[in-house]
């Protein structure tokens, strides 16, 4: 498990890595800081916020409306108004975001930094995770895209594992401003009896009840691999017992029970 977590973050950093490089030019919007130069003109300088009307008020001009334009659309509305109001012939305008508030997405659940991180350019699910400083320890493979369109709240799971080991990235979906990215608990089953290390276990795929002994540390000099149970809930929450064969496969939440030996 140690093996996959190392494997799986190296891709996440790969993913970060290759997004920092081919990142696009961020859109402007409400509450977002910024430092605007002009060349040659240090006194037409100025940092400030975009207001919820999308607009930031700038020397010599008043109020400029640039919420919804990138940084470089902006720059050129600014450089051109400088220049048709008779104030500039040839001005060279620069922008650096300093904050970003408007464009944010949250990554929730089990990573290990969870928290809203602004959206610089262009950014996938894997990227976000990345951002987020991974999935965490007891995270599972399976995350959730929650997003709102158009009045409207879809839901996307995303077997990240499967994805990065096959290779197909066509899930890796691009975000959104306001999207939730959320890693739930990896699943997990209890074993408990005659074992060295009872107590409850992580569910890896395909798990079967043999591994399942093996990861509560095998039977102690007591116990048996006869008689094996496994305690589940149906669909309606009703327990079954079933008596369980080693090529059985384990289920989310199941209990299994080692017996004591007889002889």
């Amino acid at each position: 498990m140690k093996q996959m977590t190392k494997w799986l973050m190296a891709a996440l950093l790969w993913t970060l890595m290759m997004a920092g490089a081919q990142a696009a030019d961020a859109v402007l919007g409400p509450g977002d800081v910024l430092k605007v130069t002009v060349y040659g003109n240090p006194d037409l300088n100025t940092d400030t916020r975009i207001s919820d009307a999308g607009t930031i008020t700038f020397p010599l001009l008043g109020p400029v409306e640039i919420g919804g334009l990138s940084s470089a659309a902006a720059e050129k509305k600014i450089s051109g108004l400088l220049e048709t109001g008779g104030f500039l012939r040839k001005a060279q305008v620069n922008i650096l975001i300093t904050q970003i508030q408007n464009q944010q997405v949250s990554v929730l659940g089990q990573v290990n930094r969870p928290g809203r991180y602004p959206i610089e350019g262009r950014r996938s699910v894997m990227e976000m995770l990345a951002i987020a400083g991974g999935i965490a320890v007891d995270g599972g493979d399976t995350v959730s895209l929650i997003r709102k369109r158009n009045g409207s709240t879809t839901k996307e799971q995303i077997d990240i594992v499967g994805m990065v080991r096959s290779g197909e990235m066509n899930n890796d979906f691009e975000v959104t401003s306001n999207d939730i990215i959320y890693v739930e608990r990896a699943p997990r089953f209890y074993i408990y009896g005659e074992v060295q290390r009872p107590g409850a276990v992580r569910l890896e795929r395909s798990m079967t009840v043999l591994q399942a002994l093996s990861a509560g540390g095998g039977l102690t000099p007591r116990g048996t691999e006869r008689g094996l149970v496994i305690k589940r809930r149906d669909a309606h929450g009703k327990q079954q017992i079933i008596d369980a064969k080693q090529d059985d496969l384990v289920q989310n939440d199941d209990v299994v029970y080692v017996k004591e030996s007889l002889f």
